[in-house]
C-alpha cells in the first residue's frame, strides 16, 4: 500500500509541479543511481527540493528512492507524520539527536543496509535562495560506514526562489539541475566534507548557462 501512495504521490504532485508548473532542464540525469544501495546528495534551499528529486527517478523505482527529512518538522502531529512517512516516504532525521542518547542517522544506515536509494541534504537544513551552507558532519559519519557505497552529488537551481522559506505556494520559477559523477569517501572529514561541497559548487556553474541565456 505505501509503494502505491508513493507512486501516487509522484504521478499526481512531484511530476506536475516540478515539470508543469515550474519547467525542468535536467543536465547528466543519466548519472543518477538506477539501483541501491546509493547515496544522492543535494543542496537544500526549499520544500520542493524531494519532489523535484523524486520526479528525475523512474517511476518503478520510486519505493526504492527515500529522502532525510527534518523529524522536527514533518512529524509534528500524527497527520503530518502518516503523510511524510507514508506518502512522502521520508526517512525521519531527529536533529541534536547524539545529545539525546540517539542516532540520528540509524534509518539511513538501514536503508543502505536494505539496498535503498537515499537522498540527503548535507547542509542540514534549507539555506538562503541559490546559496550553499556549510556541509555537516553527518554525511561523513554515514559515509565511514558505508564507504564503497556510490555517492551521487545533485544541484538544484531555482527552487529556492519558486518556493523559499516563508513560501506555501510556489510561484512560476525555471528549475535547473545538474548531476555529478559519484565522490568517494575521505577518510579525512574536513576534506571529505569540503569534496563535497566543491562538487556541489561545480554543479551550481553548470547551471549558469541556463541562469544566463
Amino acid at each position: 500500500m505505501n509503494r502505491l501512495l508513493r507512486i501516487l504521490f509522484v504521478v499526481l504532485l512531484a511530476r506536475p509541479v516540478v515539470r508543469l508548473w515550474l519547467g525542468l532542464t535536467v543536465r547528466h540525469q543519466q548519472r543518477l543511481p538506477l539501483h541501491g544501495p546509493a547515496i544522492v546528495v543535494a543542496n537544500h534551499n526549499s520544500h520542493l527540493d524531494i519532489l523535484a528529486l523524486y520526479s528525475l527517478f523512474p517511476l518503478r523505482l520510486i519505493p526504492q528512492v527515500q529522502p532525510a527529512a527534518a523529524a522536527d518538522y514533518f512529524m509534528r502531529n500524527r497527520l503530518s507524520a502518516w503523510f511524510a512517512t507514508r506518502v512522502v516516504g521520508i526517512i525521519p532525521v531527529v536533529r541534536g539527536g547524539v545529545a539525546m542518547g540517539m542516532d540520528p542517522l540509524d534509518g539511513c544506515r538501514q536503508a543502505l543496509r536494505e539496498g535503498r536509494i537515499l537522498i540527503l541534504f548535507p547542509e542540514g537544513t534549507r539555506g538562503e535562495p541559490e546559496a550553499l551552507s556549510e556541509i555537516k558532519s553527518g554525511i561523513w559519519y554515514l559515509s565511514r560506514d558505508f564507504p564503497d557505497v556510490p555517492m551521487v552529488p545533485v544541484y538544484l537551481h531555482g527552487l529556492g526562489r519558486a518556493m523559499g522559506r516563508g513560501q506555501w505556494l510556489p510561484i512560476p520559477f525555471f528549475v535547473d539541475v545538474a548531476v555529478g559523477r559519484p565522490l568517494q569517501w575521505l577518510e579525512d572529514k574536513p576534506a571529505f566534507r569540503q569534496r563535497i561541497r566543491d562538487a556541489l559548487l561545480y554543479l551550481k556553474q553548470k547551471t549558469l548557462p541556463a541562469m544566463t541565456g
